[in-house]
């Protein structure tokens, strides 16, 4: 999957470019093919590239990264930068396993492809056909609601609808429940907005379809094995357990944060964004999409299928489109067909030009800021001959910027108003999504707990009656707090009914400006703090 603002932060930046003009053949010299004229270009662009690279690093703390390039069908160009960790400095080499994020989502697509091919899907599928318990909030958008809107990212849902159940815990059959609660914010397939819950049940429609118990299955039989992705994965296990595998951290202003290893996230978010995988497996999928369907003269999907996927389904500005898993934008001298991957502490980008058959794949182990995108960026429009652009100063200068407003928004007022006595907001709530909860009193805080799953959200003053929110590290969820940091995502607060009682808490998270309310139970005269607590 892609990390809240990967995709929505770096998607204007396609069109930025830089060129590298390269002497034609001489007179009398056999006429090279396009593949070969790209392949020379890479080699004359090595020098520069790896000079990019290793001033982006610095710029922005990158431990390490892995690049690759892939013309027609050799992977032409694959090198690793930097260490695996900060903390044991272990080198980076075009086998070292990385999360790939929200690349992850054009495998599903291909999954699709595969299962339309052999007819146990149709593009034009109603998924309420498909999956009973699929429902939306507006009852003729369930109804129409077709196997080719499930990736196409127009589904009228605000953005990153309910991802935050995932990171609470929730299983994948929660996160599609909980989709029917959820208030559109635009008209059906009028308006790009990114979503990962649409894509999990794209993932449990097709694992149907093919007889499978889960979409990773249906993934390694129909494209890992085929491929001979041998070093790819799809769990925290089978990352931890790879001799040759990254560690994540966590990008910082002042200063790249190594952390461990997620055992929730991404991987409960399946095919939005589970695979882990090397350049040099990488190399192997981008080959089938360059080869029309076929690897190594084995047909795996179909050229017709295959292509839909990347076809534009949904128009974002004049010059870009979002497909199925990729995103289509137009440059000047060529379009460039392309999806990043940001995980909380990786970060990935995969690009494709389909006419002149290249591919760039980036790979690294940090927070994905657009570091990633830059450097894929830069390389498809050198390759390109397009206008030159500096992409990574322009993906620091948003990086750094955007931090800069993430702590100016928590900054708290400087003469803060007193909260209310914080006994009087104690009691029994829940949310259509999230289920039951308990509020109570932990010293100068409030805590939520989320009876389903234990996560346990605390809440401090910070002007009045409205409170900061941040996930506390208890059980399952110490790991996940030590990735994400411990600093505040959103505001609480509380609304009052006629009689003056705090009936409802609103949590508004600042990555997606979503908001769940709370309620208190009916009823309910208040509710002492669990015991222990």
């Amino acid at each position: 999957m892609s990390h809240p603002r990967s995709i929505l932060t770096h998607l204007l930046s396609v069109t930025m470019c830089a060129a590298a003009l390269l002497a034609g053949p001489s007179v009398g010299a056999q006429t090279p093919g396009p593949a070969d004229l790209i392949a020379q270009r890479v080699q004359t662009l090595i020098p520069a590239l790896e000079k990019y690279v290793a001033s982006g690093m610095k710029d922005f703390d990158v431990p390490g990264m892995a690049v690759g390039i892939v013309v027609g069908d050799k992977l032409v160009y694959a090198k690793g930068f930097g260490v695996r960790s900060k903390s044991d400095g272990r080198p980076v080499d075009s086998r070292t396993v990385f999360q790939v994020g929200s690349t992850t989502k054009a495998f599903l697509a291909a999954t699709l492809a595969i299962a339309v091919d052999r007819g146990k899907l149709n593009w034009e599928d109603r998924v309420i056909d498909l999956d009973a318990e699929f429902r939306l909030k507006d009852p003729w958008v369930t109804r129409e609601f077709r196997v080719f809107d499930l990736l196409a990212q127009r589904s009228g849902l605000p953005p990153y609808a309910n991802d935050l159940l995932g990171m609470y815990g929730f299983d994948e059959a929660a996160m599609i429940r909980s989709l029917r609660h959820v208030e559109p914010v635009s008209s059906f397939r009028s308006t790009f907005a990114y979503t990962n819950i649409t894509h999990m049940l794209a993932g449990r429609i097709v694992a149907k379809a093919e007889g499978a118990a889960n979409w990773e299955d249906v993934l390694q039989k129909e494209l890992l094995d085929p491929l001979g992705m041998k070093e790819s994965s799809y769990s925290a296990a089978a990352l931890n357990a790879a001799a040759n595998h990254a560690e994540g951290h966590l990008y910082k202003p002042e200063g790249t944060v190594q952390v461990p290893a997620f055992q929730l996230f991404p991987y409960e978010f399946a095919g939005a964004g589970a695979i882990n995988s090397t350049i040099e497996d990488m190399a192997r999928w981008v080959r089938l999409h360059l080869g029309d369907g076929s690897y190594e003269g084995r047909r795996i999907v179909s050229p017709e299928n295959l292509a839909f996927t990347r076809a534009p389904k949904v128009g974002i500005t004049d010059k870009f489109a979002y497909a199925y898993g990729w995103a289509v934008a137009q440059t000047p001298n060529g379009a460039v067909v392309w999806h990043n991957g940001g995980t909380t502490a990786f970060g990935a980008y995969v690009g494709l030009q389909l006419d002149k058959k290249f591919s760039v794949i980036v790979l690294t182990n940090e927070t994905n800021v657009g570091f990633p995108d830059a450097v894929g960026l830069w390389a498809a429009d050198r390759l390109l001959d397009n206008p030159p652009v500096d992409h990574v100063a322009v993906m620091l200068k948003r990086a750094r910027d955007n931090a800069a407003k993430e702590r100016q928004a928590f900054a708290r007022p400087a003469n803060p108003r007193p909260a209310p006595p914080l006994k009087l907001f104690a009691g029994n709530f829940s949310n259509p999504s999230f289920g039951q909860a308990v509020l109570s009193t932990q010293g100068d805080s409030l805590v939520l707990e989320l009876k389903t799953t234990g996560a346990r959200i605390k809440l401090d003053a910070w002007d009045g009656d409205i409170f900061t929110i941040a996930l506390m590290p208890n059980g399952q969820f110490a790991d996940v707090v030590k990735n994400v940091g411990p600093e505040p995502v959103g505001f609480g607060q509380f609304q009052m009914d006629l009689e003056g009682k705090p009936n409802v808490l609103k949590l508004s998270y600042m990555e997606n400006g979503q908001v769940f309310e709370f309620r208190r139970e009916p009823g309910d005269a208040g509710a002492k703090p669990p015991a222990g607590r």
